[in-house]
């Protein structure tokens, strides 16, 4: 397992500086955006990743790879809306908002090596196309309960299934660097 946390690191360390960048050039504009915007923003990456991987033509030639960092980067943007509230104007530096990320990112982490434990690395032996349909049903899952104003009856919150997309997203990138 000890690979997978470095593997996970290096993943979490190409999204972080996209992250960034993407700070300087906009700032923290995105801590206006309302969950479903940005729930609806992650279920557009894994909508395409799927098309491409059930076509095999893709019109524009984007990286797939960018679209799981997309989903990264957004589920994490999601999470801490979910810790702070949403803004009505960009509301922090990028000191501040990389300290949000960074926390954010290790208590996805944990949960994501306790699970691994537990799961004995089953997604080592899984499919990309069966990691973005796992990530695709935990965004209807979040569209539901988002749709029911948050109202669970036995269902983990949001924030459980931003982590899991996350990590799914990064299961992802790690197979489809091992296949290449």
């Amino acid at each position: 397992m000890s690979n997978t946390s470095k593997e996970f690191d290096d993943i979490i360390r190409t999204c972080r500086v996209l992250f960034i960048k993407k700070m300087a050039d906009y700032g923290s504009a995105w801590r206006i955006l309302r969950l479903p915007s940005l729930t609806d923003q992650i279920f557009i990456k894994a909508q395409r990743i799927r098309s491409i991987q059930e076509n095999k033509v893709q019109k524009v030639v984007d990286n797939v790879n960018g679209e799981f960092i997309g989903i990264i980067n957004y589920s994490i943007m999601a999470m801490v809306q979910l810790d702070k509230g949403i803004a009505t104007q960009p509301d922090l530096n990028v000191e501040e908002a990389t300290e949000l990320y960074d926390n954010m990112v290790a208590e996805t982490k944990a949960l994501m090596l306790d699970k691994n434990h537990d799961y004995g690395e089953a997604w080592r032996e899984m499919r990309v196309s069966s990691l973005t349909d796992l990530i695709l049903q935990k965004l209807l899952r979040v569209k539901q309960i988002e749709d029911n104003q948050g109202v669970t009856q036995v269902s983990e919150g949001v924030k459980a299934n931003y982590q899991d997309m996350l990590n799914y997203a990064v299961f992802a990138l790690i197979l489809k660097a091992d296949n290449e």
